[in-house]
């Protein structure tokens, strides 16, 4: 394998094939699940809890907040800084088991995962918290990832670069060493402030896109 460009080296014209990186990390949420369906049925119950309305699927930006951020931002957003406390403390209390079903494997992430974690040591780095295990239980890939990062292991959560920082450390790589694949402007801005390379899943937030796993697996994997 060649080796690492430093960070501050990656240009579009960087992007070769195959790329040299020595590990990869994803986000969870519009990475490795369509969730959008979950975390809104999730937040719902919580508000139903309190006597609140829903959140509407149309309030786009409710709905995005719902999606990326960590679940104590998003409860201070939705009840205030003293409510939000309490609806935290009952948050913890659901199963998040009862939510799994509502989300959606992203299309080939399945056999991406499989064909990845063959070369590549694979990290999660995610703004969920004690959910995330379950999830890669119940779907069979906890086998596929060497570490799992959550909100509940960093003292910020994204668009800080703790978790990077802990994701790096836990996978034995310095960070210019590896991709971290993610969907939102937190993602890129805690790459950015880790000093590690970016790739955009199914948006345009950075000089690398991707749409999907089999051209992931593609610029990943060929050569």
């Amino acid at each position: 394998m060649s080796s690492v460009l430093p960070f501050s080296s990656w240009t579009p014209d960087s992007w070769i094939l195959p790329m040299t990186f020595r590990g990869i990390v994803f986000d969870c949420d519009g990475v490795l699940f369509e969730s959008r369906q979950a975390n809104l049925v999730f937040y719902n119950t919580v508000l139903a809890h309190f006597g609140r309305p829903p959140i509407r699927e149309d309030d786009r930006e409710t709905c995005h907040l719902c999606h990326t951020a960590a679940s104590p931002q998003v409860l201070a957003a939705l009840f205030g800084e003293e409510e939000g406390e309490r609806a935290l403390a009952y948050s913890a209390t659901l199963d998040y088991r009862d939510f799994i079903p509502y989300m959606i494997p992203e299309p080939g992430m399945i056999q991406g995962l499989s064909e990845l974690s063959r070369r590549y040591p694979l990290a999660v780095a995610t703004n969920r918290g004690t959910s995330m295990p379950e999830i890669l239980k119940h779907f069979d890939l906890t086998d596929h990832f060497s570490a799992v990062v959550t909100s509940r292991d960093v003292p910020r959560p994204k668009p800080h670069p703790d978790m990077l920082h802990l994701a790096a450390k836990r996978l034995g790589f310095r960070e210019e060493e590896l991709l971290f694949v993610g969907d939102s402007e937190l993602d890129r801005r805690a790459a950015q402030a880790a000093g590690m390379p970016f790739a955009a899943y199914k948006w345009d937030g950075s000089d690398l896109r991707v749409d999907g796993y089999f051209e992931l697996m593609r610029l990943l994997l060929e050569g």
